[in-house]
């Protein structure tokens, strides 16, 4: 498992062009989903939604707000993640439904409910709740991305986008949720080019 883990890893790389010839299998993207899906979130909220766009028409649409890169309209299945806003609030329905999903006393719970919305209002006082809910979005694109290369399915992470004109096009209401990334899926036309990372002894440290 170790072994095919990191040849995974080896394998993914930023895919810029794909073939527009190949298409993902609904079953493969489906498990790719399912990766992004049971990704873990600070306090469990889940706060990712998937937009998986596949019509032509509409990646059209959407290349010009990408920086018109070309995986945007040569993807298989192009994923755009959007992260709720509104829902994690202090003291709000959906948080409270999340974290009652615990199998433990009510006053554990309540105890829950109460760490949670200090944290939330302190993130709503200082970085604002989607700068704090996108980052978990990143966790599950990552997961995505690595199984997706466990399958032989490339992918792309892009950041690279007019977020507010997106969010017109699409008609997503930013009170409620906002755009954090898009992540690109399919095949390959060349092969990837050499992987360059830093060695571990300069990233890492031991105390």
């Amino acid at each position: 498992m170790k072994n095919a883990f990191i040849r995974a890893m080896h394998y993914r790389h930023a895919c810029k062009l794909f073939d527009t010839e190949k298409e993902i299998r609904k079953s493969e993207m489906q498990a790719i989903l399912e990766f992004g899906r049971l990704s873990p979130s600070s306090f469990g909220m889940e706060p990712w939604r998937f937009v998986v766009i596949k019509d032509p028409e509409l990646k059209g649409k959407l290349q010009p707000l990408c920086w018109n890169q070309p995986q945007i309209t040569t993807c298989s299945d192009l994923v755009l993640i959007k992260s709720i806003v509104a829902p994690l609030a202090p003291g709000s329905d959906y948080s409270r439904k999340m974290l009652g999903r615990r199998d433990l006393p009510q006053e554990k719970i309540e105890a829950y409910h109460r760490i949670y919305d200090d944290f939330a209002a302190h993130k709503l006082a200082t970085e604002g709740l989607f700068c704090w809910s996108s980052r978990q979005c990143y966790i599950a694109a990552a997961n995505m991305m690595t199984g997706a290369a466990m399958m032989g399915i490339d992918s792309c992470p892009i950041e690279g986008f007019e977020k507010e004109k997106i969010e017109a096009l699409l008609q997503i209401d930013p009170a409620h949720e906002e755009l954090a990334l898009i992540v690109a899926f399919g095949y390959r036309v060349k092969e990837a080019p050499e992987k360059i990372r830093l060695p571990l002894e300069e990233i890492v440290e031991y105390r």
